[in-house]
């Protein structure tokens, strides 16, 4: 479980962040939603220990990661959580089995080329960043992210750079391995479409979260708009 209390967080004289209170539950698919200057991708940094928030506290389970230190937060991120990001930071000297393989080896993970074939990439093994189309690219990412086995899954707009078919192709991937690992995914989105495919929604507006809510039922990423 996550529980954010009160976190603040500001730059220069613009306060970003205005005492946010959030508890996310193991397991869940949660979507941050909210249109551009919000404070969602701040959000999603300080609740996955990529930034410190100025003021309260960010919990996972009993556990305050606010107060350790930089070395504790680095081991802690490494141990507990992935990340995948609109744009998709592959090696570019290194294949498609290589670059995932850089995940997997910080969780010990001999198993990693099975997610690469759970993204549909496992003829791509050999392959280089540059051969490989954009949604390609992230589904690489995203193999990265999962060999970590990661506790948390964070993805900050993982679509935004991908046209409408390779976005919903991506997408599809994303909530067929949540469904089968059942591991917890945090995304952030501005696209309200995106967020029906979500379990929890977290919608914000100015810093603040203005309003969450469940979806009776999850849309999966061909039923929804674009």
């Amino acid at each position: 479980m996550i529980k954010a209390k009160e976190i603040t967080k500001s730059y220069g004289r613009e306060q970003v962040l205005k005492g946010i209170n959030l508890q996310i539950n193991d397991g869940d698919f949660a979507v941050i939603l909210g249109a551009s200057g919000s404070g969602k991708s701040t959000l999603l940094n300080a609740i996955s220990g990529l930034e410190r928030p100025d003021g309260g506290s960010i919990f996972y389970d009993n556990s305050d990661i606010s107060g350790l230190s930089d070395d504790e937060l680095t081991k802690f991120r490494k141990n507990n959580v992935g990340f995948i990001f609109q744009q998709y930071y592959l090696l570019p000297n290194m294949t498609v089995s290589q670059n995932v393989r850089m995940g997997a080896d910080l969780a010990q993970n001999s198993e990693y080329q099975s997610i690469i074939e759970a993204v549909g990439l496992g003829g791509k093994l050999n392959s280089y960043p540059s051969e490989l189309s954009g949604g390609e690219q992230q589904r690489v990412s995203i193999a990265r992210a999962l060999a970590k086995q990661p506790r948390v899954l964070f993805l900050d707009e993982p679509t935004g750079a991908l046209d409408e078919e390779t976005g919903r192709q991506v997408l599809d991937y994303i909530i067929k391995l949540w469904n089968d690992k059942q591991f917890t995914i945090v995304m952030v989105t501005h696209n309200a479409n995106i967020a029906e495919t979500a379990k929890t929604v977290i919608r914000m507006k100015s810093g603040k979260i203005a309003e969450i809510y469940t979806n009776d039922t999850q849309k999966n990423s061909y039923e929804i708009g674009w």
